[in-house]
């Protein structure tokens, strides 16, 4: 039996706001439309909101792909008024694509993480867009340590729908025993592991730390990449 690894993408091993603001900025200039720090942060607590919208299956991926350039539209100096938002959505997800950014360490502890556990394979469980979430891996040399991508776009199915995990691990032909979600999203990957049944590791995590582990029945919590390598390999060892 392998030890199966699912990893969250972004916040876990690439720093996805710092390609997101570089990729929005570049789009807005190349439209003639101004960027500002006000203008991304705005963008990305709605972009944020969002997303939780879709998690709970109140909005579709086309009305939040609107919704948030729409609104920073309104945001921004310059006409905007002939521009498409999901056009422009578009050329903002290839832009991000190719402009990953590595989180610090993390290149090192997926390395580590394959070399040093025997029969480990690590497999990204993401909710965004295929082109995205594939362009960045490959612009940061992490797709040399994938064994495979499950990502919400392609599967019809986003975090924390059980239905997500059950299609992965149908895919990996691994018993859920087998299986570990990490990732530093409560509302998806935490709340998506325990509506699955997989143990869990929240990665990098935030606010009332107690009381979350209680309500998501999360194994276990770390705050850095020593620390992670550290339990997945006690967890491997024990049968996991």
């Amino acid at each position: 039996m392998r030890h199966i690894f699912l990893f969250d993408l972004d916040q876990t091993l690439l720093d996805f706001h710092a390609s997101e603001k570089k990729a929005l900025g570049i789009v807005l200039r190349a439209n003639g439309l101004s960027f500002s720090d006000e203008i991304y942060l705005a963008f990305k607590a709605y972009n944020k909101a969002l997303w939780l919208e879709l998690e709970k299956g109140t909005i579709t991926r086309t009305e939040l792909f609107t919704k948030r350039f729409n609104d920073v539209f309104s945001r921004c100096e310059g006409d905007s008024s002939h521009l498409d938002p999901l056009t422009v959505n578009d050329d903002f997800i290839r832009t991000m694509s190719v402009n990953g950014v590595l989180i610090d360490g993390a290149l090192e502890f997926v390395r580590k993480l394959k070399e040093e556990i025997t029969d480990a394979a690590i497999y990204i469980a993401s909710n965004g867009a295929t082109i995205n979430a594939k362009g960045r891996i490959a612009s940061t040399g992490l797709d040399r340590y994938i064994d495979g991508l499950f990502i919400s776009e392609d599967m019809g199915v986003t975090k924390p729908d059980p239905a997500f995990f059950d299609m992965c691990l149908e895919q990996i032909g691994e018993p859920k025993s087998s299986c570990i979600m990490v990732g530093d999203s409560l509302s998806s990957d935490m709340l998506g592991a325990r509506n699955a049944s997989l143990d869990s590791v929240w990665f990098m995590p935030s606010g009332n730390i107690e009381e979350a582990m209680r309500e998501y029945d999360i194994n276990y919590c770390v705050s850095s990449y020593d620390e992670l390598y550290f339990v997945l390999k006690k967890w491997s060892e024990a049968g996991g």
